[in-house]
């Protein structure tokens, strides 16, 4: 120990007797501080929560009465029997479509959570329906949406275009785990809530002799033509953009590509990533803190044309950000804040891995799963954008 630290710790001990008789005092005194703001707080807790955003899969919506206890798990009897009505509509659209069993059992569970499996004419915003859909987003008019074979085949396989994607536009859908297949589709600011409604919708099945082990395609049959309704940028509940939060260190699944109009690099993304992957390889140490031209080298250009890494995510077009959303498509360009000036920006790789300056060796590029920015850095992941590079040279 360095003589000043022997100081420090002297010094400490003398103190500490004083300081046991202050706290004692100051303990009491934050006993009664805290009763009273527990008191208060009892009765405007639930006024916060009930106006916090991302009422989806609370569900966002006045229940029937006899709901028993309040939960999908205890239900009164009419409200158990549209329950299983609703179950088996969306099990025929499965079986129709040549989906298995499994996309039933995601889809019972997504309902379970969205609607507690009920044909709701409300919701969240404008959201309606057993999944809760919005018109807003591309789900389709609420005529359409009100109609559970319709909301069902929507969910299974989504807009004519992928947008909004359904079940069957995620890549993996079928051997993910069931609730992350659930959030990947419906996006929610709660996406660990359906993983809780397996037991429910199994024992939903059993009563209305579904069979949950059906076997089927991982595409199915969209029919001719694809899906019914109409087309729209996907949208969030409280912001412009859907966003998957998760939580720091959960993973990262892959999202559908395609860029808008106006994103032109000299590069393509299939060239950026190969590009990227090279330079982890066989690259040199020029790197270090140069992440946002790291990115941009991928593309094609020269620089940036932004100074900063969070500053290029925060100057993008508000279409383009999509906050906080684990799920980006292979190429986009992901951001984090790292509590310094900067900020953090990497290329997404698919398969929840990125390639990124700085994290394994100083100066260096390393193939690393995306995750490794939180867990490693402690930084916050802000979303993720197209390889937009407007000031670009």
């Amino acid at each position: 120990m360095e003589g000043r630290d022997a100081l420090r710790a002297a010094a400490s001990v003398a103190g500490r007797a004083a300081a046991l008789k202050v706290g004692a005092i100051g303990s009491a005194v934050l006993l009664i501080f805290l009763l009273i703001v527990g008191i208060i707080g009892m009765s405007s807790g639930s006024k916060a929560l009930a106006d916090a955003c991302g009422g989806r899969g609370m569900p966002g919506a006045e229940l029937p009465g006899d709901l028993g206890d309040g939960s999908a798990q205890l239900p009164g009897e009419s409200t158990r029997k549209d329950q299983i009505k609703n179950a088996q509509i969306i099990d025929e659209t499965a079986k129709e479509r040549g989906l298995s069993g499994r996309a039933t059992l995601i889809a019972l569970m997504t309902a379970l959570q969205e609607s507690t499996l009920l044909n709701l004419d409300h919701g969240d915003l404008d959201s309606i329906g057993l999944f809760q859909q919005r018109p807003s987003s591309g789900w389709g008019t609420k005529a359409q949406i009100m109609q559970p074979k319709y909301a069902a085949t929507m969910f299974f396989f989504g807009g004519d275009s992928g947008d909004p994607p359904g079940l069957t536009d995620i890549r993996g859908w079928e051997t993910m785990p069931l609730g992350a297949a659930a959030q990947a589709v419906q996006r929610s600011a709660y996406p660990d809530y359906y993983d809780r409604h397996e037991g429910p919708a199994r024992e939903i099945a059993r009563l209305g002799a579904i069979d949950l082990n059906r076997a089927g395609t991982s595409t199915g049959n969209p029919g001719p033509g694809g899906t019914p309704g109409t087309q729209g940028p996907r949208a969030n509940r409280c912001d412009t953009n859907p966003g998957t939060p998760g939580q720091p260190g959960q993973p990262f699944h892959d999202g559908l590509a395609g860029w808008p109009a106006n994103v032109k690099n000299p590069r393509s993304t299939e060239g950026a990533i190969a590009w990227a992957k090279a330079e982890a390889q066989n690259g040199g140490s020029e790197w270090y803190r140069a992440c946002l031209a790291f990115v941009a080298r991928t593309y094609g250009w020269g620089a940036s044309g932004v100074s900063f890494a969070i500053d290029h995510y925060y100057q993008m077009p508000p279409e383009m950000k999509h906050d906080k959303d684990r799920n980006p498509p292979a190429g986009a360009l992901m951001y984090w804040e790292t509590g310094s000036r900067a900020g953090h920006v990497a290329l997404y790789l698919g398969g929840g891995m990125i390639a990124s300056n700085d994290i394994k060796r100083p100066g260096y590029i390393d193939v690393v799963p995306a995750t490794d920015i939180e867990t490693k850095w402690g930084a916050t992941y802000v979303g993720w954008a197209p390889p937009y590079f407007p000031e670009g040279g």
